[in-house]
């Protein structure tokens, strides 16, 4: 049994929620002690954090891998390596794939690839409907049983309010979880910045922010009726945060999360109509942005993710309307996450709540912790650390990223992933 012991570490807790100088063993592939005044096994192979940060390893939930159909945008390797490099330790792929992962066959095919390729580890989601058309729902309990974690549909919103329920109905009865996308069909449809003064200014289609409350709406009154667990993957306006506080007060099973891009940029960063800032939903005012900063930093919004979605150049560099949404983040979510720490409006130890032990507990992982016996899955990074962004640098095979060029603090110096180190220099 290998044994790894870690010296002058600066342990982010984000459990107890403390922030200090300590050490911490691991003995194969789990946390075998952690904390001040423990003993250096004569046998351990030592690694020096030389008073570098060591955080549980960050879960990041909503990654598109692009295998199965467009594997020249995005592999398993790529975007192992790329969140390896990124410090991240598991990633939960979207099942927006070609064909979607609706059947227990497509679903096996995608876990073969990840063990095969992918460093770190790999929970497949599985589509909430056949082919995410929103007409018939998928077989989720021969999906959950081969290994799905969640089912969504993505952005393609389930329309049909009865289907949707039966479906919230049936996964309750399965505990299985379900990730909405709340953003109202019709009023998005081909929309692309949020409406307002710079959506006119630039003569670009918006969406209203309340598209997004409109469907959260909807989804909690749906979730009154059949008590199933549901997890919003983004929660990006200030108008949709009364109804999220609401349903959470009134016990309701639901959870939201964040784009890390929505949380450190805005509408006006579109500038001159640069396509790598298309996302979806659209970019918010600097208002929405500071709101579900705040909501972030209260516990209110649970998780941050990348919401990594690569697109190939040939999809990117077209006139704004035309151009594919989304953008690459898993190599980015811990620097631009770092932006909230460096600008005080949350701690180390509360940022990685929401990067690590939020997601493990929503999917009922053990990992996310610095506890005795909790998965050996860690990240060590110096949070200070400058650089400047240079997007034909990143590991992923597509390069559409916001950052490019950007000035940003935060680099990792190692990733370990069962107790082996993936990232970094031995």
């Amino acid at each position: 049994m290998t044994t790894t012991f870690f010296a002058n570490a600066r342990l982010i807790d984000p459990v107890a929620l403390t922030d200090g100088i300590g050490a911490l063993l691991i003995e194969g592939d789990k946390i075998a002690a952690v904390g001040e005044g423990i003993q250096q096994p004569k046998d351990a192979k030592v690694v020096d954090c030389g008073g570098y940060c060591l955080a549980p390893g960050i879960i990041d939930i909503g990654v598109k891998v692009s295998e199965p159909g467009e594997r020249h945008k995005e592999s398993f390797r790529s975007a192992g390596m790329a969140a390896a490099a990124g410090g991240v330790t598991t990633i939960v792929t979207r099942p927006d794939t070609l064909p979607a992962i609706d059947t227990p066959e497509t679903l096996e095919f995608v876990e073969r690839r990840a063990q095969l390729d992918a460093p770190v580890h790999v929970l497949p989601m599985a589509a909430l409907t056949k082919g995410r058309a929103g007409r018939e729902m998928t077989e989720i309990g021969f999906l959950q049983d081969a290994g799905a974690v969640a089912f969504t549909d993505c952005d393609r919103v389930v329309t049909d309010t009865k289907v949707f329920s039966r479906a919230l109905t049936y996964a309750r009865s399965l505990d299985a979880l379900v990730i909405g996308h709340v953003q109202e069909p019709g009023l998005s449809e081909g929309a692309a910045v949020t409406s307002g003064k710079f959506a006119s200014l630039r003569g670009l289609p918006g969406v209203s922010p309340l598209a997004e409350r409109m469907a959260l709406d909807r989804d909690i009154s749906l979730l009154e009726m059949t008590g199933a667990r549901y997890h919003v993957d983004q929660i990006t306006t200030a108008r949709a945060l009364p109804a999220l506080e609401r349903a959470k007060r009134n016990g309701l099973q639901i959870t939201a999360g964040i784009g890390v891009h929505h949380l450190t940029l805005n509408e006006l960063d579109v500038a001159d109509y640069r396509t790598f800032f298309k996302l979806k939903p659209p970019l918010r005012s600097e208002d929405d942005r500071l709101a579900v900063v705040t909501a972030l930093a209260e516990g209110l919004i649970d998780i941050i993710s990348s919401m990594h979605t690569p697109q190939d150049e040939e999809s990117k560099r077209l006139p704004f309307e035309e151009a594919a949404s989304g953008a690459v983040g898993l190599e980015t979510l811990l620097p631009a996450a770092l932006r909230l720490y460096h600008s005080e409006v949350i701690d180390l130890p509360r940022l990685f709540r929401a990067l690590s032990r939020n997601p493990a507990r929503l999917l009922g992982l053990p990992a996310g912790r610095l506890n005795e016996g909790a998965p050996a899955d860690l990240v060590v990074f110096d949070p200070d650390a400058p650089f400047q962004l240079d997007r034909t640098q990143l590991l992923s095979k597509s390069k559409n990223t916001p950052f490019d060029g950007a000035r940003m603090q935060g680099k990792v110096l190692g990733t370990w992933v069962a107790g082996t180190r993936i990232w970094g220099q031995p």
